[in-house]
């Protein structure tokens, strides 16, 4: 962590971030700017590239869910060397999530617990920001439902999304597990998923025949999952078009946390996650027998681990908790690592 991380960390990370969001936004309008960041934080390497399906990526880190809400950054996220972008949660209607204070920052675990509650401006909003946006790696729109949206009906919240940010998605990720808001986690199971599945998958060939042009869906699960419930969860996915699996979303265990952290609800992320996630990965991969892709979040700190989600099956990574310890200089310096690691 560099002088300007710790500094920062004496603030409220909410407050943090969302002035984050802000001063990037206006960086991202100048391309001046934008040559500067690239020149101090960029690095790229033919032998990091990786393609799936019909999507080619510069190199296989990228950036999950969450810090982007309304794909206001995305140019600054680019200068800085990501392979793809998640941009999201975001949701039909604009949300203000859960009660504050809802982000708490582990220094000492390295770690993030938060409960957002999907608040976002509404995919109308985030559909004007990713059309101003020259893109240049691919950018992906995470989905949810709505709080209001009772979890019967939820599928349509989801199909609302692909439709309205067709023109502007590479990829889309539907997210069934995020623990912050009521219920949303039902979804992954046996009598919600597969009709789910099969909603926003007939919207996609509808659009599909409609515009020529095809999107990617990926299914974004939570790493606390019985074993039962991820054998559901592959079943639906394999008898369906799905094209990734990414594993997984913020974990609400807490059994590496201090006291101090052990009773904050909300999802934890950061290095507690990585055995967990791991532990899933490793589940899915077996089940999936190399049939779906997977994509490896959770706990990410170095080359190395990207290099375990590899090897246990994910052709794609994203990171986000170890950004905010590390800043941006970090994804330059995980490529160069793993290219490193690559040669040794």
């Amino acid at each position: 962590m560099n002088v300007t991380q710790l500094i920062l960390h004496r603030f409220d990370p909410e407050r943090i971030h969302d002035q984050s969001v802000h001063f990037g936004s206006f960086i991202g309008k100048f391309k001046s700017l934008r040559w500067l960041l690239e020149k101090t934080f960029g690095f790229e390497n033919d032998k990091l590239q990786v393609s799936l399906g019909n999507l080619d990526f510069p190199n296989p880190i990228g950036l999950a869910a969450g810090f982007d809400k309304n794909g206001e950054i995305v140019p600054v996220l680019q200068a800085i060397g990501f392979g793809f972008i998640e941009v999201g949660t975001v949701t039909p209607m604009a949300q203000p999530g859960n009660p504050k204070p809802r982000l708490f920052r582990l220094k000492t675990e390295k770690a993030v617990i938060n409960r957002m509650g999907f608040n976002n401006n509404g995919v109308d909003s985030l559909v004007r920001s990713l059309a101003k946006v020259s893109k240049r790696v691919p950018v992906g729109i995470n989905l949810g439902k709505n709080k209001s949206t009772e979890i019967s009906k939820a599928a349509m919240d989801y199909v609302i999304g692909i439709e309205k940010a067709w023109e502007v998605a590479d990829y889309f990720t539907v997210n069934v597990s995020s623990p912050n808001t009521a219920d949303l986690r039902e979804l992954q199971g046996e009598e919600f998923l597969k009709p789910l599945i099969d909603a926003v998958v007939e919207k996609r060939e509808q659009l599909k025949i409609k515009t020529g042009q095809y999107k990617q869906i990926w299914l974004k699960i939570a790493p606390d999952l019985e074993n039962s419930e991820l054998e559901v969860i592959c079943k639906a996915i394999l008898e369906s078009n799905i094209d990734a699996l990414v594993i997984s979303n913020t974990t609400t265990g807490r059994r590496q946390l201090s006291e101090k952290w052990k009773s904050e609800p909300g999802g934890l992320s950061g290095k507690p996650l990585f055995e967990l996630s791991n532990n899933v990965l490793e589940q899915a991969g077996k089940l999936l027998k190399g049939n779906i892709p997977l994509i490896g979040v959770g706990g990410i700190s170095s080359a190395e681990d990207v290099k375990t989600k590899m090897s246990l099956g994910a052709s794609l990574v994203q990171i986000y908790t170890s950004l905010i310890f590390e800043g941006p200089g970090f994804v330059k310096a995980l490529k160069k690592d793993l290219l490193n690691t690559q040669h040794n």
